[in-house]
């Protein structure tokens, strides 16, 4: 058989996933294409991603069509030149071997699950992966998030040490949120990295995460080798108050579809199991108080209450600001308007969760600056 043909398979985004939903292909069987090229679309378990291509190939053989689910690793379509005969291609689809869809318990148990740390005598929860002797990254999600955020993310990122922290009154962490202001929780970061043992590292932030981020770098300009703002808060006044009025109160299935909607540009692209998740959290005992409170901090009002551009701009590490040009969030218009002081990207057909939407585009903007 020929060496030339290669399989495309179920990726693996996060450390729950065991199954992806094919959405659409986004290349059509006989099509040849280039490296970095968007092949099909897979509904996760927390929204719908796209799958890239690693390398230039010509589509010869569909075998996932559009709404068949399928196991991690499981095969989707198979890549190979022109000349490569049909016949050789139905001996390689009827020799992949199918992944079971359960996981071995020692391969379970291998696997790299959230841990715990004590900060001040709180406790939060954080997933760490790779290793390596380079600076760490860490990963701060944003309001109503946890380090699931960043499936698409982290494991891209592993080559060396990357951590990804559940913020108090977020995830698996503590639901004492003390004041819930920009510096309590800019003191559970510092502290997290002091309890890890980071004495240096690069910070990527998102929304509420990425003031909380900049914040550190400005209080501890020596932790930080480089930072980027994804979405950030804390860089204008204005903040799509509805949102996190709904957020907050939100109990409902209905509520949270229309909710979750308006953080991506397509609302279809949020699934019902990131939907369920977010219920789910939203009914743990002290969720409701502590997100009440971050909100009162943070966004009175309708309005952020804190504006760090201008202080940013005296940072002498390295910043740069992704965006979603359909931000439904927090405006484009904040990161359009420090284009003269940083590296602004802005992506098209993403909103507010560009690390998400636009995760391999992200990905590339991160690893090449922190590199």
């Amino acid at each position: 058989m020929s060496a030339e043909i290669t399989a495309i398979t179920m990726p693996k985004w996060g450390l729950t996933m065991t199954e992806g939903k094919v959405i659409g292909w986004l290349k059509q069987q006989g099509q040849g294409f280039a490296e970095g090229a968007e092949l099909l679309e897979i509904e996760t378990t927390k929204i719908t991603n796209v799958v890239e291509a690693s390398e230039s190939g010509t589509l010869r053989r569909i075998v996932a069509p559009a709404g068949a689910t399928l196991p991690v690793g499981a095969l989707l379509a198979v890549v190979a030149p022109e000349q490569v005969p049909e016949s050789e291609i139905d001996t390689f689809v009827a020799g992949f071997a199918v992944p079971e869809p359960s996981v071995e318990p020692e391969a379970e148990a291998d696997a790299p699950r959230p841990r715990e740390i004590e900060v001040g005598g709180r406790r939060l929860r954080y997933l760490e992966l790779g290793e390596g002797d380079g600076a760490p990254v860490l990963l701060v999600h944003g309001f109503g998030g946890d380090l699931n955020t960043w499936m698409f993310t982290q494991p891209p990122l592993a080559e060396g040490r990357v951590i990804a922290l559940d913020l108090p009154g977020h995830g698996g962490s503590t639901k004492d949120v003390g004041a819930g202001d920009g510096e309590s929780l800019t003191d559970a970061v510092e502290g997290a990295l002091d309890a890890l043992g980071i004495g240096r590292g690069h910070l990527v932030g998102h929304s509420m995460g990425g003031a909380v981020a900049a914040l550190l770098a400005l209080r501890r300009p020596d932790l930080v080798s480089s930072l980027t703002l994804i979405a950030s808060a804390g860089l204008g006044p204005e903040v799509n108050g509805s949102f996190i009025d709904g957020f907050v109160r939100v109990a409902r299935r209905r509520e949270a579809v229309e909710i979750l909607g308006l953080l991506v540009h397509d609302p279809a692209l949020v699934s019902r199991t990131m939907v369920e998740d977010v219920l789910r959290y939203k009914r743990l005992d002290g969720v409701s108080a502590a997100l009440a409170r971050i909100a009162e901090a943070w966004f009175a009002g309708g309005r952020q209450l804190f504006d760090l551009a201008d202080r940013i701009a005296t940072l002498a590490m390295p910043v740069q600001l992704i965006w979603g040009r359909e931000d439904r969030i927090v405006p484009v218009g904040h990161a359009e308007a420090l284009a003269s002081r940083f590296p602004v990207h802005i992506l098209d057909q993403a909103g507010h969760l560009p690390h998400m939407e636009k995760a391999a585009e992200v990905n590339r903007l991160v690893k090449s600056f922190i590199a």
